[in-house]
């Protein structure tokens, strides 16, 4: 007689399959983030558009915050003391850093200032010009940095209902706030289309043969394709518009808009609270001060 094979009792429990070792992509390690690439910009400027990202000033009343980008907005082109406007570009970047933009913007501002610098310095070293002139090139760069950065921690914490709303309770006219409001939800779409128009013309279109010398194809393919997408571009936010305008006036919205009832329905949830005084005095006494200080030194870095 043949021995039978014994069978392991069915409530036994099974030992679970050991997963298989995931290797991260080649040049990528993990932790990297979603990395550079179109949807990583698109998400980035989806996440500016509408104030996801949080911060110290997302988080206070939009009428405040105005108040506060106006106060260190204009305050750096009251002087030109070079101690001055150091003092007010620090506290622009610590009110930057603290508002959590993102790194594109960031990155962008600093691109944008350094070659700013890089250009104006080697005109002047191409003119012959006096040295004592990277002076007035630090002054002018100190104060487009402070209120370069004071502009994008003011809105890159509003999305478009606060500002809107801010700016109809300070008695600005409706079609502005709304203007701005639909401004800024149409960055993002407007980039999503694009994106969407320029893969049909790469789908559709024959590649380049070859990328050529320094790649000069591709780039003409790519400029091509840029411009051939402008009209289309242009056709469906017109329809956008067209269908966004007709949706607010069915329900209502010009009549909303200078209707007393209307306003006070759409604006009763604002309310200055005491964090919001806080912010702007505490505003104010910083900027007084970097001014006394700039008074009382005024060769530290000048």
């Amino acid at each position: 007689m043949t021995a039978q094979p014994t069978l392991a009792p069915i409530d036994a429990p099974r030992p679970a399959p050991k997963p298989a070792p995931r290797s991260a992509p080649k040049g990528r390690r993990r932790g990297d983030g979603d990395g550079l690439s179109v949807e990583w910009v698109k998400l980035e400027l989806m996440r500016v558009a509408y104030a996801t990202r949080g911060g110290f000033l997302a988080h206070r009343d939009p009428r405040a915050v105005l108040g506060w980008y106006v106060v260190c907005g204009v305050a750096p082109w009251l002087t030109y003391s070079t101690t001055v406007l150091a003092l007010l570009f620090v506290l622009a970047l610590g009110a930057a850093l603290a508002a959590r933009i993102g790194p594109l913007l960031l990155g962008l501002f600093a691109l944008g200032l350094a070659g700013q610098a890089v250009y104006v310095l080697a005109l002047v070293w191409f003119l012959g010009g006096d040295p004592t002139a990277i002076e007035g090139i630090v002054t002018i760069q100190l104060k487009l940095g402070a209120v370069s950065l004071v502009s994008m921690a003011a809105f890159v914490s509003l999305d478009p209902e606060k500002l809107s709303d801010a700016l109809l309770a300070l008695r600005a006219p409706a079609v502005l706030g709304f203007g701005v409001s639909y401004g800024y939800r149409m960055v993002p779409l407007l980039i999503d289309e694009f994106h969407t128009i320029i893969d049909g013309h790469r789908l559709r279109g024959a590649p380049a043969r070859g990328h050529g010398l320094l790649g000069w194809r591709t780039a003409r393919r790519v400029a091509v394709m840029t411009v051939q997408a402008f009209y289309p571009l242009m056709l469906n936010a017109a329809k956008r518009t067209r269908t966004t305008v007709e949706a607010l006036e069915t329900r209502g919205f010009t009549y909303a808009a200078h209707d007393d009832a209307g306003r006070r329905i759409r604006l009763a949830h604002l309310r200055i609270g005491v964090g919001d005084v806080v912010l702007l005095v505490v505003s104010v006494a910083v900027v007084v001060a970097a001014f006394v200080v700039g008074a009382a030194y005024p060769g530290v870095l000048g």
